[in-house]
């Protein structure tokens, strides 16, 4: 083989692209970050399944649709009909509507529709607190439990403070410290300031209230 005359390497041609425009390369052209959503955005609550109420629900539609069906098919094929069937035409037959069971029954019968229509058109999960939402595609909620457990904590931080307990709710806080030395007032505030920063740093959607009780130990014996 004999080399290219000249003894040098040909130079690569590049193509020039206008400044501030990046190669639109498959990946790139692709991939599009998601929505943020702003501090103020609200975040809906949390809803439960309820597994249990639609579970027991499902069964006792599914038990009595089926019995039903079952005795009036044994009728149409020339069987008697069940002896509770016929108790129960028998005695609605005897009732009038402001009999004490009629009413009962009835009374029962509009609750427990009540309390059906309440599950499903409340959220639930009360014990679920939705955070601020910074992206569309992440939702994120932090238990009551764990909220009151990282403010009990930030609470016994505070010099003086023998013993806290912290209640959080959806649209407050309640902690009541005791507290063994230094004025009252003065641990008071010292908890105002702490506890607001940390009710800060959960980062909750809406953020609650809070309510400081402190006194003194009391006497033992």
């Amino acid at each position: 083989m004999s080399e290219p005359q000249g003894g040098g390497t040909r130079p690569v041609p590049v193509i020039d692209q206008p400044e501030n425009e990046p190669d639109p390369s498959p990946s790139a052209t692709a991939h599009q970050p998601p929505p943020t959503l702003s501090g103020d955005e609200k975040a809906p609550r949390f809803w439960s399944r309820r597994r249990v109420p639609a579970a027991l629900l499902a069964l006792l539609a599914l038990g009595g649709t089926g019995l039903l069906l079952y005795d009036i098919v044994a009728v149409r094929a020339d069987h008697p009909a069940m002896w509770w069937r016929r108790e129960l035409a028998h005695r609605l037959g005897e009732r009038t509507l402001d009999d004490t069971a009629v009413l009962v029954g009835a009374a029962v019968a509009a609750l427990a529709g009540l309390w059906l229509l309440v599950l499903a058109a409340t959220p639930g999960q009360r014990g679920l607190l939705p955070m601020r939402r910074t992206r569309s595609d992440v939702r994120a909620g932090l238990y009551r439990g764990a909220a009151a457990m990282v403010l009990r904590d930030r609470a016994m931080d505070v010099p003086g403070v023998q013993s806290a307990r912290v209640r959080v709710k959806r649209s407050k806080v309640d902690v009541r410290a005791v507290s063994h030395f230094r004025e009252l007032d003065d641990v008071r505030g010292d908890l105002d300031t702490t506890l607001a920063d940390g009710i800060r740093e959960l980062g909750l959607a809406r953020a609650p209230g809070l309510a400081v009780h402190v006194a003194r130990p009391g006497r033992k014996g």
